[in-house]
């Protein structure tokens, strides 16, 4: 109820100018539960996080400053991909829908896809998009487990994918023509 009385009163703030800054959202700033120390550094919790309230667009640190921080970047992130795709920031205080990524570039490798899900990261099925990358996949520090498996698979060295996006790596397979010789 707190979070959504701060977003009305944003709101009504926010008709008296129309350039807006990460300070003219609702922001809602908390602590998260406690974390257990054997749980592999990159499933851990992130102690704060920081979100704009209606929108989803957050934050996270190690203190509630850097959480706060990590917001008003991707705040400006956000803004700067609107205004160059010509379109608005919402306006302060209202509900934002959650936009899916792409899945275009996926899609035209539908079948070297449901493949990799089966053989490489070992699953009946997964949803992917133009996004998702290798790290969505485990918790460990690195994806050499992914990346040694993919090149016994396919035949296809992928390591010097630093992101690890999975459209990304079915391009450079398709590519390098391996493919079909494992179908």
């Amino acid at each position: 109820m707190r979070n959504q009385l701060l977003a009305f009163w944003k709101w009504c703030l926010s008709f008296r100018k129309t350039d807006w800054c990460v300070e003219d959202y609702p922001i809602a700033l908390r602590k998260q539960g406690p974390d257990a120390s054997d749980v592999p550094l990159r499933g851990r919790l992130v102690p704060y996080l920081a979100s704009i309230v209606n929108w989803n667009l957050v934050g996270s640190g190690e203190t509630a400053a850097e959480a706060l921080a990590d917001l008003e970047r991707n705040f400006t992130s956000q803004k700067s991909h609107r205004l160059k795709d010509g379109e608005s920031l919402p306006r302060p205080g209202t509900h934002v829908p959650i936009q899916f990524a792409t899945k275009e570039r996926i899609e035209r490798h539908r079948e070297l896809a449901d493949d990799f899900i089966r053989r490489v990261l070992e699953l009946e099925w997964a949803w992917i998009s133009d996004d998702s990358s290798l790290w969505d996949f485990h918790t460990e520090e690195t994806n050499e487990v992914l990346v040694a498996k993919t090149k016994d698979i396919y035949g296809v060295d992928i390591s010097d994918i630093q992101s690890g996006k999975l459209c990304e790596i079915f391009e450079r397979i398709v590519e390098q023509d391996k493919f079909r010789r494992w179908l």
